[in-house]
């Protein structure tokens, strides 16, 4: 790789995973702070936070279809319509979340005991998901503006906006949970609190920058035609069954260590978290890798294309894999931040070792699966990933985590050969080249 390449990937990809580390770290403190209340209340806001997830994954895959859209409009040169699948963008993820909110927010006290039975966790679960689901809306703008400012090469705009979100969390989880600066003291739910309020922060600073930077590209001037529509909602449809699909697995996948007991359900949320450390890069990677294919093709350069998914692949698996070593090295002293009971510490120590060990060959997966999604190949990612996680992966966790009792240790070494069989079959199919031929 040259170092005109290796420039281009960095300018794009170093700010996706700025803001995409800030997201994780913000997610860290979260969970520091929420570990301080106890078991219970980590393992309600763990469960929650993929039950929240999975309530706006219909919407945040949205932002797959700008972002394809966007990128193919600005390598063909027509940069006065980059933001035209933004305008359309916006206007489905809040004609979607107005009801879905309502609906969920109304059910959350009815569906949550399915999650986990435990009193004391549904006790604190219910409050607090049924305030994150007030933040549909905002959340769906959130992931429309992303795709939008990572195919036209503004990725530092998202930087932006997260780092002022992650801020504004902060603060308010801080002041929330413990009470502080006279405020009430409300635990879990003050995180539910502050968590929300950012994501509605965020969104009006989006639409602020949107004015600023993307007017020329289209911005609020005007609807998109429904040919547009139809090409979003093409590629859109696809991620959008992918995350849901996804989101319901992570929840199902909880609620399979719930089975096994309180602390693995614990000690989970805080490896799932550390998890997305080194994951949240390789996304942000991924989606440098979408943008620089996205406009490849709309040059009409497929060759360019497919080398542009191998290079970010490599690149990636590089970065996330140095990003491991302290895991494998240290365990301890990573889940001692989070994990206040020995013996829950003790339970998560080898899986974490195992997800370090694993980390970079995940990896190689995300980047081109996202690469995939770029050029909008987002039919087959979704079958891929569903037929491997719901196939294969929940099952297989199910039988010998939980039925036949060989514990957390087992749903982890099923949850990491799953991804690893997943990323060989998204390399296999970059290698085919079917993709190239989509149109957008």
């Amino acid at each position: 790789m040259n170092k005109e390449k290796l420039t281009r990937i960095m300018g794009l990809a170093l700010p996706i995973i700025g803001g995409m580390v800030s997201q994780n770290i913000l997610n860290l403190i979260d969970t520091a702070m929420v570990g301080h209340l106890g078991d219970e209340a980590l393992a309600a806001v763990g469960i929650s936070g993929f039950a929240a997830f999975m309530a706006t994954s219909f919407i945040t895959g949205l932002s797959t279809g700008v972002q394809a859209m966007a990128s193919r409009r600005l390598g063909e040169g027509r940069t006065s319509d980059t933001a035209v699948p933004l305008n359309g963008g916006i206007l489905l993820a809040i004609a979607l979340a107005i009801p879905l909110t309502g609906l969920l927010y109304t059910l959350t006290p009815t569906l949550f005991p399915y999650l986990m039975s435990e009193p004391a966790v549904v006790a604190v679960g219910v409050p607090y998901l049924q305030i994150r689901m007030l933040g549909i809306a905002a959340t769906g703008v959130n992931f429309t503006f992303r795709g939008y400012w990572n195919g036209v090469n503004l990725s530092k705009l998202y930087m932006r906006t997260l780092v002022v979100m992650h801020i504004t969390n902060i603060i308010l989880n801080y002041t929330l949970i413990f009470g502080k600066f006279g405020a009430p003291e409300l635990g879990a739910t003050g995180a539910a609190i502050g968590t929300t309020a950012s994501l509605y922060v965020g969104a009006v600073y989006y639409m602020f920058m949107g004015f600023r930077h993307a007017r020329e590209g289209g911005f609020a001037r005007g609807l998109p035609d429904m040919a547009t529509i139809v090409t979003m909602l093409k590629i859109s449809i696809p991620s959008s069954f992918q995350n849901f699909f996804f989101a319901t697995g992570m929840t199902a996948f909880f609620w399979i260590v719930g089975k096994i007991g309180t602390q693995e359900l614990a000690a989970s949320q805080v490896l799932v978290n550390l998890l997305l450390v080194a994951l949240l890069p390789g996304i942000g990677f991924g989606l440098a890798a979408a943008s620089l294919v996205g406009q490849s093709l709309g040059n009409g350069r497929q060759d360019e294309a497919k080398q542009w998914g191998w290079d970010v692949m490599k690149l990636a698996m590089v970065v996330v894999g140095l990003l491991c070593v302290p895991a494998l090295i240290a365990p301890d002293l990573l889940l001692g931040i989070f994990l206040h009971n020995p013996d829950t510490l003790a339970v998560a120590r080898l899986p974490l070792r195992l997800i370090a060990a694993t980390m970079a060959f995940d990896v190689a997966g995300l980047v081109l699966m996202n690469a995939l999604l770029g050029a909008g190949d987002s039919t087959r990612v979704m079958v891929v990933s569903i037929v491997m996680q719901w196939g294969i992966n929940l099952p297989l966790a199910y039988l010998f985590g939980a039925h036949l009792g060989y514990g957390l240790l087992a749903v982890w070494i099923v949850q990491s050969v799953y991804r690893a069989i997943q990323s060989g079959i998204f390399v296999g199919l970059w290698k085919q080249g079917k993709w190239a031929k989509i149109q957008v």
